[in-house]
């Protein structure tokens, strides 16, 4: 075989060799696993959330509810609120049927107009015959008149100032009776006693509505709330109490609104 065979064959198999070459570098290169993706961020301080769960149900407390019932049962007369109005302080909740009470109230405010009316005719007796009394100790000093005259007259003043004092005593008495059925009245109605929002009524009109004294599982006539203030109680577990401090900043998340979050702040860490 002469030389210029020779080359001819190792040319060729080395252009064989560089194609099996290329095809197995090829079906590496395109065969090969990707690269794992590396993110890189630029360090820097910030805000660091710890979160941890209540180990029982907790509740949405107001700062202020108050649960209220007439003093004294009686017929719902009137209503003029339902559940869910926001109510000022003062405003009429509930009004039992007072009629009765009211034909009292009015009975008394006229006995204490006449009794006023006593008082300015006794009293002006009164004072006359005082003055009187007083014109005839001058005469008395003079001789004019006799003792007895005059003590007859001082007497006559006297009993006159009772009559006057006893006037005003009926006016007191009067006076007395209107409060007191004016208390009655008030028994009979609900009032807001801080601004709020009504949650419940128990009862529509011309319904019997009851006391709902302590210790007895009647249900309140109006159930009200202050929503401005609200507050989380929740129990928490023992191990997360170290976590835990008055003060603190909190997020919270309910249940019932999973896409929102509350900033918050602990008010109270009970040790029970």
């Amino acid at each position: 075989m002469t030389t210029s065979k020779v080359s001819i064959i190792a040319g060729r198999l080395l252009i064989v060799l560089l194609i099996v070459a290329a095809g197995a570098g090829g079906w590496w290169w395109f065969s090969r696993p990707k690269p794992v993706s590396v993110v890189f961020a630029e360090v820097g301080t910030g805000k660091v959330e710890s979160s941890i769960a209540n180990t029982r149900a907790g509740a949405v407390e107001s700062c202020q509810r108050t649960k209220l019932s007439t003093l004294m049962g009686g017929r719902i007369d009137q209503l003029p609120v339902k559940e869910g109005d926001r109510v000022k302080k003062g405003q009429l909740l509930m009004k039992l049927w007072n009629d009765d009470q009211m034909a009292q109230n009015a009975l008394a405010r006229a006995q204490v107009d006449t009794a006023r009316q006593g008082i300015a005719e006794a009293c002006t007796v009164a004072a006359n015959a005082e003055r009187e009394a007083q014109r005839l100790d001058l005469l008395h000093a003079q001789s004019y008149v006799s003792g007895s005259r005059s003590d007859a007259a001082h007497a006559e003043a006297a009993a006159r100032r009772a009559s006057c004092d006893a006037a005003k005593a009926r006016v007191a008495q009067a006076q007395a009776q209107v409060n007191v059925t004016q208390v009655e009245q008030g028994r009979t109605s609900l009032y807001a006693p801080f601004n709020g929002t009504v949650a419940k009524i128990t009862g529509e009109i011309g319904e019997y509505s009851t006391p709902s004294p302590p210790g007895i599982m009647t249900p309140p006539a109006i159930d009200l709330f202050d929503e401005s203030c609200l507050y989380i109680k929740a129990p928490m577990d023992e191990v997360d109490a170290p976590k835990i401090h008055e003060g603190q900043p909190v997020r919270i998340t309910l249940d019932a609104l999973p896409k929102k979050s509350f900033p918050g702040r602990i008010k109270r860490v009970a040790p029970y």
